[in-house]
């Protein structure tokens, strides 16, 4: 099954058109030229749009540094009701520096690194979007040996440690830790790398789960870490682009409902 992921979206949309979003007001702050951002920040305004929510971005100039970045951070954080520091930000900058001074309440994409684990008050939103495709193609992640490739900050690291909660069996596979093999044992697999491709149906088994949020851009096009052919042995797979990415971004949304349901949002 190659997973729909704008269908499934459209369907989270649908949901919160008749919720009370609109003329809340979401920051984000952007920083640096990559096609890639670009792409993920059009979709977010699109879905601003179509929800009723503002959308109030901020660019960072190049020669920008750290301080300047925490300053924008908080400017948003007295103009909107949530913020996004959309990633990854200018190799000068700090990066840890700069998400710290989001507001957990105010944090649609539980990034702040200075929350505790498991103590955002919402969880990341690629993660609740693997958890979506996994629900709606009848996947219970209890018992089940999943390998996360990547241990990123937006996919990797959440994902494995939502995944890990729900009693799935879980390991990572990245630079410093596990082996391209550990594919062959695994029911279900994660991908957040960023590495374009470098999964092949080989690495695989017949039937594996491959849910691909790699996503990362060669040659002008946007593409997963998983080879597209991987989808002929999966019983479960998520294209690049089309897939877990939008998913996401509604999710995005659906967190900044949870934050109005749960009172935090001023």
């Amino acid at each position: 099954m190659i997973v729909d992921g704008r269908a499934i979206a459209e369907e989270i949309y649908q949901d919160l058109s008749h919720t009370a979003l609109r003329g809340s007001r979401l920051g984000i702050l952007v920083s640096g030229k990559n096609e890639v951002i670009e792409s993920f920040v059009r979709i977010k305004s699109k879905a601003a749009e179509r929800l009723g929510v503002e959308m109030i971005r901020v660019d960072l100039p190049d020669n920008a540094g750290t301080l300047d970045a925490v300053s924008a951070v908080e400017g948003l954080s007295h103009a909107a009701n949530a913020i996004i520091v959309q990633l990854p930000l200018l190799n000068a900058l700090d990066t840890d520096a700069v998400l710290a001074a989001i507001p957990d309440e105010k944090d649609v994409d539980a990034i702040n690194p200075r929350v505790g684990e498991g103590a955002h008050t919402v969880e990341a939103p690629v993660a609740l979007a693997v958890l979506e495709v996994l629900r709606r193609a009848g996947i219970e992640p209890r018992g089940k040996r999943t390998v996360v490739v990547g241990a990123g900050r937006l996919v990797g690291a959440p994902t494995a440690a939502l995944l890990k909660r729900l009693g799935a069996d879980v390991s990572m596979f990245t630079l410093e830790e596990g082996r391209i093999e550990d594919l062959k044992s695994a029911d279900i697999i994660i991908c957040g790398a960023g590495k374009p491709g470098f999964i092949r149906p080989e690495h695989i088994n017949e039937g594996v789960v491959l849910i691909d949020a790699g996503a990362s851009e060669q040659g002008g096009v946007v593409r997963g870490d998983a080879d597209p052919a991987c989808a002929e042995k999966a019983s479960v797979f998520t294209p690049v682009p089309g897939g877990v990415g939008p998913i996401a971004v509604a999710m995005i949304f659906k967190n900044l409902l949870d934050l109005a349901d749960t009172g935090v949002l001023t």
